[in-house]
């Protein structure tokens, strides 16, 4: 599976890492940038890895920035999102597990190798449970209010 994956710079240094984690655990990162710690602006980034999501033209995706937030709230704009803002593997697994996370949120300033390495890991290979989660994330997919 190809992962596209994308940072502003404050999140370069982490985006850098788990483009390996992504190789070691058997998947292809695609980088969307930046290709620099020189300042950006996150929603320029997120928005290349969510319209790719949301144009099915990959399954699932990676946005860092330094708290994640941002990228989070950007990527959760685009229709078919479902981004999740994850700072344990525990919290990944849960995104996957239950809300089906299509794009995993990282807070590159908090986080070092091993945490990165574990997160990735439970987001990426956690499958969605579905059962009574898959109306759970119909109506997070509804267009209607809840």
């Amino acid at each position: 599976m190809i992962i596209p994956i994308a940072s502003d710079h404050a999140g370069f240094e982490a985006k850098e890492y788990v483009k390996k984690v992504l190789e070691k655990l058997g998947y292809m990162p695609v980088d969307y940038g930046t290709h620099a710690e020189d300042s950006v602006d996150y929603p320029d980034f997120a928005k290349l890895v969510a319209s790719a999501v949301t144009d099915g033209e990959y399954e699932k995706g990676i946005l860092i920035c330094g708290s994640g937030q941002g990228m989070c709230m950007t990527a959760n704009k685009f229709p078919g999102v479902r981004a999740a803002l994850a700072w344990s593997a525990e919290i990944a697994k849960l995104a996957s597990q239950h809300n089906n996370a299509n794009v995993l949120c990282l807070p590159g300033r908090f986080l070092n190798e091993d945490e990165l390495e574990t997160i990735v890991a439970a987001w990426i290979e956690t499958p969605f449970e579905g059962g009574r989660h898959q109306n759970r994330v119909n109506k997070i997919m509804s267009n209607t209010k809840l």
